[in-house]
């Protein structure tokens, strides 16, 4: 996987996304960031996914000990069935991995709880299938921010690229000329970009009153 040139960017049409173990359990033993943060950003990469068409995988372990996944990921895909897991490292479950190759798409983008078990583990063994792993940093955390950070780092060392929803959500448009997909980014923004949203609230009440002229 080239790291520069364009090449490196993502591309929606060569994307798939993992979303992994954002249950209540992992949420209860979340010390690397505020939890609402991570809920707020998950769903919005949820979103952004739906909205350009990258094709989502939910993952859970032992739900019905750990509980199932949170209800704003399940409401973005309210048909979806969470694949549900007794392995640990999501890439040695067979049920997740058959649809990753089945969809033909190498640029694999993940999110998990823990960073250090959870994402580290499947991040690390698709490298070495050939995967160009990208990690969403800020919809994933650890047990603590040591953990979470070193995670982050080891991943790196192996070649994965870490990532943040937004980021993602910048890269998969491109290109305000977009049109079709413009106007959902805006939303998405709207309702989970923090300060960013509050920018764009400003611009937009700016237009609507004529620029303030």
């Amino acid at each position: 996987m080239s790291k520069t040139g364009l090449a490196a960017l993502l591309r929606p049409e060569d994307s798939i996304l993992v979303l992994i173990d954002h249950q209540p359990f992992q949420f209860t033993n979340l010390h690397s960031h505020e939890p609402s943060m991570i809920i707020n950003n998950v769903v919005g990469l949820a979103k952004t996914a739906k909205l350009f068409g990258v094709p989502t995988i939910l993952s859970t372990v032992l739900a019905e000990r750990g509980g199932h996944i949170i209800k704003g990921l399940q409401d973005v895909f309210p048909e979806q069935k969470p694949i549900d897991r007794t392995f640990i490292n999501t890439w040695q479950d067979p049920n997740v991995t058959e649809v990753v190759k089945k969809s033909g798409r190498k640029q694999l983008v993940l999110a998990a709880l823990y960073t250090e078990i959870c994402l580290a583990m499947p991040a690390i063994q698709a490298l070495a299938e050939g995967y160009d792993v990208f990690v969403v940093t800020d919809a994933s955390g650890g047990v603590t921010l040591e953990a979470h950070e070193m995670a982050v780092r080891r991943m790196v060392a192996a070649g994965a690229v870490p990532i943040t929803w937004m980021a993602v959500l910048g890269e998969w448009q491109r290109d305000w000329a977009r049109e079709e997909t413009a106007g959902g980014v805006g939303g998405i923004i709207l309702e989970h970009g923090g300060g960013s949203a509050v920018a764009l609230a400003w611009e937009l009440q700016l237009l609507a009153s004529g620029g303030g002229h």
